[in-house]
This record gives C-alpha cells, structure tokens and sequence, in this order.
C-alpha cells in the first residue's frame, strides 16, 4: 500500500459540505460508547482527532450539542440536507476538531490508532492486537 499524501478531500454524501485535510490526524480513534452507536448506526464511530488548522470547510452546516460523560458538551457540525456528521467538537476547545473521516476521498487514513469506550463495546467485535484500549474516554 502507497503512503497517503496530502491535502484529502472529503464531502457530505449530497455534495453540500466539502472539506480539505491538510494533515495527517493526530489520533483516530473507536470510539464504542452507546451514543455513537447510534451516531454510526453501526457498533462504533470513527473520529480522526485533527487540529483545525490543518481542516479548511465549504458549505452550510447545521448545529447540534449535547452533554457528554465528562461534564463537557459534544457538539456536532452535519450537512442540514443530508444529515451526515462531519465533525464534532468542545466548545470550549474549538482548535481540536473530532472529524468523521469515513466520507474522505482516501479512507486508508481511518484506521484506528485506539478504542475507546470497550465497556460498551458489542461483544461480538474483536479489537485487534496490539492496539491501544481505553474502558472510557481517553
């Protein structure tokens, strides 16, 4: 497999929201907590933690928050036309981008560095070995 190149290009599944990756993420990460679950639809979410100056957006995007385990809010950035997530984020750390990488142009980037959240993880998944795991949030 070659070595992937930079900038990325990624988009929403209707075009709307477009973005470029500048950088490879810091981190991508499992996550298997119920609540992306449901995100995923899937037994867990991918997220490339990412700086935002390395991510430039195009495109209208909508908003949506809720309280996470930690105290802090999880807030979300989706495409208002197609629904799909494109990054979530703290509000009170707006620099540190958790972007939803799935719908990049090059997706061998979104192989997990760790998991988090195994308490929640389905019991059918195996995480592979040698990879870091965390029982909750990192």
């Amino acid at each position: 497999m070659s070595e992937v190149t930079y900038p990325i290009h990624g988009a929403c599944q209707c075009g709307g929201v477009t973005y470029t990756l500048l950088a490879p993420p810091a981190m991508v990460v499992a996550c298997h907590c119920k609540e992306c679950q449901k995100l995923s639809t899937s037994a867990f979410s991918i997220t490339a933690m990412v700086d935002a100056k390395d991510v430039v957006f195009k495109g209208v995007m909508a908003d949506w928050s809720r309280p996470a385990d930690s105290g802090n809010i999880s807030a979300a950035k989706f495409c208002p036309t197609c629904g799909n997530r494109i990054y979530h984020f703290n509000p009170e750390q707006p620099d540190a981008i958790k972007l939803k990488p799935s719908n990049l142009s090059d997706t061998r980037v979104i192989q997990p560095t760790a998991h988090a959240w195994v308490s929640e993880k389905q019991d059918w998944f195996s995480i592979p070995d040698g990879v870091k795991q965390f029982a909750r949030q990192p």
